[in-house]
């Protein structure tokens, strides 16, 4: 498979904080639609490489491609603007706006303040809501204050906000962390569903739940990719077992 029909594409990826290399030398490839799980112990370096492909973070050497568009050097935003949106571990949602503004106030169509203003009661923002909504399971909460939702609510209230500007890679760190039983199963299902059309990358150290989502899963440690496959591949790899599973 060529690279250029990844959606995204890491190669030689390294990246040193005073010395240490969090990252040292990880290749990584996500298909378009895949739905590509990322485990490994505290300090593996797996928030860090998503800062990495988000741009939060530069990278010392390697290249990352994004639908074979290299964005190694790109700004955050431009990344963004590319397709990229990104979750991270706690919610950042407006907690005293209501469900319906979160995700209209998410809507990319200005880019100026004006161009916000003239689209702000557009129908087609309306209808993106609503689409997204439902998507999330809160149709029946858009008028809710958002402060006022469960946790689990408040998290597809995150996903919906990253969904609103469409995003072909979706990037989340420990989505389900602090959800009941239920808000788990239902976000599985989410997950599932919205990697129909764009790459869904996520971290997760809930094995049960990683076995229901992942197409693929990378196994990271020290930095490198230590395994990769199939849940239950890598969960008979006695290195990951050593490593990772064992503990």
């Amino acid at each position: 498979m060529s690279n250029t029909d990844f959606a995204l594409a890491v190669e030689d990826l390294t990246v040193s904080f005073d010395g240490f290399k969090a990252i040292e030398d990880l290749t990584l490839y996500v298909d378009k639609n895949e739905l590509r799980v990322i485990i490994g112990p505290n300090g593996a370096g797996k928030t860090t490489l998503l800062d990495l492909i988000c741009g939060k973070t530069n990278a010392s050497a390697g290249s990352i491609k994004f639908r074979n568009v290299e964005i190694t050097k790109m700004a955050e935003h431009q990344r963004v603007r590319l397709g990229i949106g990104r979750k991270f571990q706690t919610p950042s949602i407006y907690e005293n706006l209501s469900v319906f503004q979160n995700l209209e106030v998410s809507y990319p169509a200005g880019r100026s303040v004006f161009g916000a203003l003239a689209f702000k009661c557009a129908d087609e923002v309306r209808a993106k809501v609503s689409s997204v909504a439902s998507e999330v399971r809160l149709a029946d909460k858009l008028d809710a204050e958002a402060g006022l939702l469960s946790h689990g609510q408040k998290q597809w209230l995150e996903i919906g906000m990253l969904l609103m500007q469409e995003p072909e890679l979706l990037m989340l760190d420990e989505p389900i962390a602090g959800m009941s039983a239920r808000e788990r199963e239902l976000t599985a299902d989410l997950l599932k569903r919205i990697c129909a059309n764009r790459a869904v990358i996520v971290i997760e150290h809930d094995m049960e739940f990683v076995k229901r989502i992942a197409h693929k899963v990378t196994v990271m440690h020290q930095g490198k990719v230590l395994a990769e496959g199939r849940m239950d591949q890598v969960q008979a790899d006695e290195r990951v077992i050593d490593v990772y599973l064992g503990h």
